[in-house]
């Protein structure tokens, strides 16, 4: 069966009238941290052009901001700067001249990074540091202006259209929200004046730009917050655009200020977009859903339900360039599939002006810096380790035409993310397996496992180079009874090689700890692979579809029949070194099962009494029947420091190099800069 047969709805063609898309797969927007850089549109079109080659239809670029006080750093207001994103539309049409690039314009209005911020009214959001301006009557016709020279700039610099994002909390949103928009006069008040800024917008936008250009509308369909949009308002205010000249509604499930996850690992795959479906069955005009769709029978089977006219899949499209093109070509497991886990994309973002990049591949807005041209000397290379890092070194140097092959003492291959893939809301992690798995298959990388190599061995079989990616030893404190029966490793924990008491303490509040925290209090099915589990644990009402779609009760979460206590040795707020986009939600998704977190933690002993410890000068003795050692890591060198002392060609990568908090993220970027460098 051809791929063409297998995913019809995903690969036909989308007319709209003076123009059509070639597929269904819309590359959604995503910032990359380029924008704002001296050389940035030079490298965003090498990386925007890759992705179209890739087979994508449709790509909508980062955020753009109209002017100064729309906060985003990276502007179009003049013909000058429209010169510099004429080098991305003209890429990416040489690279394929049926694929459409869309242009977001993004105003941050009162989430805007300066203190020229500006809103409807002076209401400041909770996750900004500044209270915005309430906009004057001239200060609102500004804002429109603006923003529709921006459209007509774009048209100028090439691109086939633009999308207006009106949702997640930025200054079109807080127009329709009567938490956000407290004004009396035309702009405020009643819906029909709140809709006002953003249909009056699209009216001129289309005005100025004529028929013939592609018109994206974000609208917030959930904001997922109390006193948000009510269901009527989101179709009222999608048919209205529709009447001015919207050619696409595209639907966002969140304001980022709410407190509910719909971009991190733990949301059920297109858990969403069945909120998209109903909005779409009151509209003429297609329809884009969105969020943590990653594979090709997830868009095809959105499709094929009718919850949308267009999937877009942003992340995914980090993770793997040829997406589309490996699914037309029968090689769905070959993609490098989007884990969800945010921590080299949206924790990037969000961080504050880091360049994206996706933890499993280092080249995503990287294309200038990091090639994987093929070898003029290959090699014959030895990995030592099958993890992450010792993965990622092997698919780069074979598929630059060097020889190499895996060892590794365990079983399988995955190294930590065998432990990561068996945490509830952690899933995904299987995904990457699977595609190493397939990479070893397809270039008949030689893979041996359950062997544990020495030195000896190595320098008889004469290698060129040797990786040493062994990874990690858990790091056992030095501290009066940390050999009791009470005390185990996480290790053994995760994979259920030993009891678990009723009462734990955690020593470690890293990412491990909270990882082994949430594993033995899960109870039941995980949420992330059931969408009524999830909407319960988070408050969500999908059937009813409440004002901003939760339902603003205590959420109903399912824990395991057990006291766990979560210990830090820092002073600092437990869990504060997690990600950025997603640390919040595993905090509160403990807390609601009842983990106890304590910080500026100094751990004395363990013993039959339990786990004695000084919490600000205070002498405690916790009564648990298991302490669980987090505790840190320290790297596996010894084969690595035999090699160098025998004058081998050897390499520390991964965990082996540096072991601070597991690092998957860094693992992997070092090992492919590494490989593509050999």
């Amino acid at each position: 069966m051809s791929a063409f047969e297998k995913y019809p709805n995903l690969f036909s063609p989308l007319d709209l009238g003076f123009t059509q898309l070639k597929n269904r797969a819309l590359m959604g927007s995503m910032h990359t941290g380029l924008e704002e850089l001296e050389d940035g549109f030079e490298r965003m079109a090498p990386y925007f052009a890759e992705r179209a080659r890739g087979g994508v239809g449709m790509i909508i670029t980062g955020g753009i901001s109209p002017n100064l006080e729309g906060g985003m750093g990276a502007k179009l207001s003049t013909r000058e700067e429209a010169a510099q994103h004429r080098l991305i539309t003209e890429a990416v049409h040489e690279a394929d001249p049926d694929v459409k690039i869309c242009m977001q314009i993004l105003h941050m209005g009162p989430l805007a990074r300066n203190k020229g911020a500006v809103a409807p009214s002076a209401v400041r959001s909770r996750i900004s540091p500044n209270t915005p301006h309430e906009l004057d009557e001239a200060g609102i016709e500004k804002q429109i202006a603006d923003m529709v020279n921006c459209a007509v700039r774009a048209q100028e610099a090439g691109y086939d259209g633009i999308e207006m994002i009106g949702s997640a909390g930025y200054l079109v949103s807080t127009f329709l929200v009567e938490k956000t928009n407290q004004r009396t006069d035309q702009w405020g008040g009643s819906y029909e004046n709140r809709m006002r800024f953003p249909l009056e917008l699209m009216r001129r936008i289309r005005e100025a730009v004529g028929q013939e250009f592609i018109l994206v509308f974000r609208i917030a369909a959930m904001d997922m917050l109390q006193g948000g949009m009510s269901w009527d308002e989101v179709v009222t205010l999608a048919k209205k655009l529709e009447a001015v000249g919207v050619n696409i509604i595209s639907t966002h499930f969140t304001w980022h200020e709410a407190a509910v996850p719909t971009i991190a690992t733990m949301v059920p795959r297109a858990a969403f977009a069945g909120v998209t479906g109903r909005l779409r069955k009151e509209l003429s005009i297609p329809t884009i859903t969105s969020n943590r769709i990653n594979m090709p029978d997830v868009a095809e089977a959105v499709l094929v339900k009718g919850d949308a006219d267009i999937v877009s899949m942003a992340r995914p499209m980090l993770a793997d360039a040829e997406f589309m093109r490996k699914t037309a070509e029968g090689r769905e497991d070959e993609i490098n599939t989007c884990i969800a886990c945010n921590q080299a994309c949206l924790d990037h973002t969000f961080g504050g002006h880091q360049e994206v990049s996706c933890l499993v591949n280092p080249r995503a807005c990287h294309e200038t810096k990091l090639n994987y041209v093929k070898s003029e000397n290959p090699k014959n290379i030895a990995i030592i380790g099958a993890g992450p890092a010792g993965l990622a070194y092997a698919d780069v140097a074979s598929k630059r035409g060097h020889s190499v092959s895996i060892y590794d003492a365990s079983s399988e291959i995955g190294g930590q993310f065998n432990l990561a893939k068996q945490i509830p809301g952690k899933e995904e992690f299987y995904e990457t397996i699977r595609y190493f798995n397939r990479i070893i298959e397809k270039r008949k990388i030689p893979l041996y496992l359950n062997i544990s190599v020495d030195k000896e061995m190595l320098l008889a079989k004469g290698y060129d180079e040797v990786i040493v990616a062994t990874g990690i030893t858990p790091r056992v404190p030095d501290i009066e009874g940390i050999t009791h029966e009470k005390a185990v490793s996480y290790i053994d924990v995760i994979n259920g090689a030993v009891p678990v008491g009723k009462k734990v303490a955690i020593m470690g509040a890293g990412g491990i700890g909270f990882d082994v925290a949430e594993k033995i209090m899960h109870a039941g099915k995980s949420a992330a692979l059931d969408i009524d589990i999830f909407a319960k644990e988070w408050g969500i009402d999908f059937e009813n579809h409440p004002r901003g779609g939760v339902t603003g009760v205590e959420p109903v979460v399912e824990a395991a029949d057990r006291e766990v206590t979560l210990l830090q040795r820092k002073s600092t707020p437990v869990g504060r070194g997690l990600g950025k986009t997603t640390g919040w939600t595993h905090r509160l998704a403990l807390a609601r099962r009842g983990v106890k977190m304590i910080n500026g933690v100094e751990y004395l002993k363990i013993d039959d009494d339990g786990l004695h410890l000084r919490i600000n000068d205070q002498y405690e003795i916790l009564d648990v029947d298991t302490v669980i050692i987090c505790a840190g890591q320290t790297p596996k060198r010894e084969l690595f420091d035999q090699l160098v002392k025998e004058g081998a060609s050897a390499q520390l990568v991964g965990g082996a190099y540096e072991a601070m908090e597991l690092d998957a993220k860094r693992a992997i970027n070092q090992a492919s800069y590494l490989a593509a460098a050999i």
